[in-house]
């Protein structure tokens, strides 16, 4: 369940034809969309989830809600929910009626979380444009993300941008052993009127009331 959860995290991460195939336009580029991203108040996406390994015959979809204040951020995906309210993380796992409570890594700059998908390209890996297609009608100007890392399990990440609002469309990850994960954005909406409890976690409800086992390893 943790490591779904990282998945989409990791995932879950203008826009002209005359850029050429170069590193620099790509990033500057995402800056753009980055850039905007952080403009807004708050951020509430609605996604699809989907893991493909034809060779495997594996076929996952899945569908998740993320919000994204500043460092605060809401998850829910597969009936399991993940709180930060800027001090510690909380994964409450429903299905086992369990919470872990943790403390984020400050240390570990790769720790990748809901409120940095976009903006974890910024480092670990190489830019190109990629294609520019059409898909329902929207213009989808894609960028290609290329692991430095040779050992990286992935092969690389196509960054899909809608031209007209420079919001992400979708990230398509392909892994080096075939498997395919995509994240297609759903919903996307900005600005909203959030209750401050969305970003808040209560013991009492889930120690008292629920019931559920509390864990916070030292």
């Amino acid at each position: 369940m943790k490591k779904l959860l990282t998945i989409v995290i990791i995932s879950i991460l203008s826009i002209t034809t005359g850029f050429s195939q170069n590193s620099n336009p790509a990033k500057t580029l995402l800056d753009e969309v980055a850039k905007k991203v952080e403009s807004y108040k708050n951020i509430e996406i609605e996604f699809t989830h989907n893991l493909d390994n034809t060779e495997a015959d594996v076929h996952q979809e899945t569908r998740g809600k993320v919000t994204v204040k500043g460092d605060l951020y809401h998850l829910n995906y597969m009936g399991t929910e993940q709180i930060f309210d800027g001090k510690k993380i909380y994964l409450i796992i429903h299905e086992d009626e369990e919470v872990v409570i943790q403390k984020p890594d400050e240390n570990d700059e790769k720790q990748l979380t809901p409120s940095k998908m976009f903006t974890f390209y910024k480092s670990g890996y190489t830019y190109s444009m990629g294609d520019l297609k059409t898909i329902d009608g929207i213009k989808i100007q894609y960028v290609n993300l290329t692991p430095i890392d040779t050992n990286s399990d992935i092969k690389n990440i196509l960054i899909g941008v809608d031209v007209k609002t420079k919001h992400i469309f979708n990230i398509i990850e392909i892994g080096k052993n075939k498997t395919t994960t995509t994240l297609a954005i759903r919903s996307f909406k900005t600005n909203q009127t959030l209750p401050d409890s969305l970003f808040k976690f209560d013991i009492k409800k889930y120690r008292d009331q629920k019931n559920y086992t509390i864990s916070e390893p030292k």
